[in-house]
């Protein structure tokens, strides 16, 4: 197509592009049959589709969106290779499924593995900045399962399919809270423990009057702010 082809005012072919209009109904009738063969796909592929998405399984979602657009709107694309398309899409990925049941190395190379990111109430800092998951958003995770401070948190896990798993502690200590700091009122109302401080980067408890002057030994801070009971 040339720019001497392209007028503003050709609602033709800006409604119809260049297709004859009864090619409309064609696309309904190719949609109609892609949509009912998509959902046998989708059903075959497993409840995991449905649900949170592995790396695998959302390039899958990806590949079929892709695949299935093409012989729906195309006029000289018939709907055979659509169907041979997904069912490869279909061997592919129940193939993947079978390999990571049968080697646990396939398993965390094709859908990641679980990070500690939490541990009796203290950051593991490396392993934060490793995963690329920041304080805020550590904190927006604990506040979100009702949790005030990280002493009430034995373990938080990070898992594969990028979802968030906390263990509590049944006898919390005093630790560093999860509060924003612009959150005044809230700050105000928390039961602190003055003898007993915390880093403010990681959450190490530190002993009564251990901490003047001194890095956190977990992350080599030194900035201290009150532990919250």
């Amino acid at each position: 197509m040339t720019k001497e082809d392209i007028h503003l005012g050709d609602w033709q072919r800006l409604l119809f592009g260049d297709t004859p209009g009864v090619f409309a109904w064609e696309v309904v009738v190719r949609t109609l049959l892609i949509y009912l063969f998509f959902l046998g796909i989708m059903r075959l592929l497993g409840k995991r589709m449905s649900a949170q998405l592995t790396i695998t399984e959302l390039g899958v979602m990806i590949m079929l969106g892709g695949i299935v657009s093409v012989g729906m709107q195309i006029p000289n694309r018939g709907l055979l290779p659509v169907a041979l398309l997904l069912l490869c899409v279909l061997l592919f990925q129940r193939g993947l499924n079978w390999l990571a049941l049968k080697s646990r190395r396939v398993e965390v190379t094709l859908q990641g593995d679980l990070t500690l990111l939490v541990k009796d109430g203290v950051i593991q800092v490396e392993q934060l900045r490793a995963e690329s998951v920041s304080h805020n958003e550590l904190y927006a995770q604990l506040r979100d399962q009702k949790i005030r401070q990280l002493g009430e948190v034995q373990r938080l896990y990070l898992e594969g399919d990028g979802n968030f798993s906390v263990f509590k502690n049944e006898t919390p200590p005093p630790g560093l809270s999860v509060f924003p700091a612009k959150d005044q009122r809230i700050l105000e109302i928390l039961a602190t423990s003055d003898e007993q401080k915390v880093c403010l980067y990681c959450g190490h408890l530190a002993q009564p009057h251990a901490h003047n002057g001194k890095q956190c030994p977990n992350c080599s801070h030194d900035e201290w702010t009150t532990a919250v009971q």
